[in-house]
């Protein structure tokens, strides 16, 4: 197998970070997936080609990636991805900070309708990552956002998919929208944020919520909390790669390979086995997906 020709590959900011890539973690006890990652970056000293990260990654247990788009060029080369690998599935999306750029140039509803057509292929399995970001994007472009993932969450439907939410300090605003809308039947939170109030929401309602390294992170007790409030069959894990390294690397280049240092410390929150925590995760993910190509990932 191949990455897509005429890849694309953007440069992760370094901001003065070591750029030194952790060792291997000792492998998962049972194979599960990262609900989130954007291989499409490089990082680091010691740059991982998009399929050495995927094999890098199998090597210690995490079998299969959803890679996700941010905008119309990053979601047409996940989804390519996603053709060339069995150990990926894409989600393709506008990211809710593109939205108030796209409107602005007259162009938001013409690239919604090729994410929808990008939403019809069969590896594509999520709409995402898309929903509000209140921190990134002031009052101005708000209304453009909102927008954009209505009509997000309409492709997700139309097509029978997942959504993967992005949700920065907008966590009222994008439960609102949800209830407003009606949300996918497989909705998912990347990269949770909440507190224990949100994980109670999600439980109401059956959203996934999907948690990353900054659930290892020593000042993050509070999602440590939500992650013992939420129901076990809604709980997901991810690295959102190349971003948010979990503890002891926090800072350092990220990658699926490292996922295993995340779903330790939810074990650990959990006072569960990892065994058990890792298999949970497992049929959580494929629940929300569907399956990755049986002989890929076992191979």
């Amino acid at each position: 197998m191949s990455a897509p020709e005429g890849g694309l590959r953007k440069r992760a900011s370094s901001n003065g970070r070591d750029l030194t890539r952790p060792e291997s973690p000792e492998p998962l006890p049972i194979p599960l997936y990262d609900n989130h990652a954007h291989l499409e970056f490089e990082d680091g000293v010691d740059q991982l080609d998009p399929l050495d990260s995927l094999d890098r990654a199998a090597a210690v247990g995490v079998r299969g990636v959803v890679q996700v788009g941010t905008d119309l060029e990053t979601s047409r080369w996940s989804a390519r991805l996603a053709e060339s690998d069995p150990r990926v599935l894409a989600a393709v999306a506008l990211h809710p900070n593109e939205a108030p750029k796209l409107f602005a140039r007259g162009c938001l509803s013409a690239q919604l309708s090729e994410i929808s057509r990008l939403a019809a292929q069969p590896r594509v399995r999520a709409v995402g990552e898309t929903g509000l970001d209140f921190f990134r994007t002031g009052e101005d472009g708000r209304e453009a956002q909102v927008e954009s993932f209505e009509t997000h969450i309409d492709i997700a439907k139309a097509n029978g998919i997942a959504l993967q939410i992005h949700d920065r300090d907008a966590h009222d605003e994008v439960v609102a929208t949800l209830l407003r809308v009606g949300a996918p039947e497989r909705t998912v939170f990347h990269c949770f944020s909440g507190d224990a109030r949100l994980a109670r929401v999600c439980n109401e309602y059956g959203w996934y919520m999907s948690f990353a390294g900054t659930a290892t992170f020593r000042n993050a007790p509070a999602l440590r909390e939500a992650l013992t409030v939420a129901r076990p069959e809604l709980v997901l894990a991810e690295t959102d790669s190349p971003f948010l390294t979990p503890e002891p690397f926090r800072g350092r280049p990220n990658a699926p390979y490292l996922l295993p240092h995340t779903v330790r410390r939810m074990a650990e929150t959990l006072e569960q086995p990892l065994e058990e925590v890792c298999a949970r995760i497992a049929a959580n993910t494929e629940r929300v997906y569907g399956p990755w190509d049986p002989e890929g990932v076992d191979a």
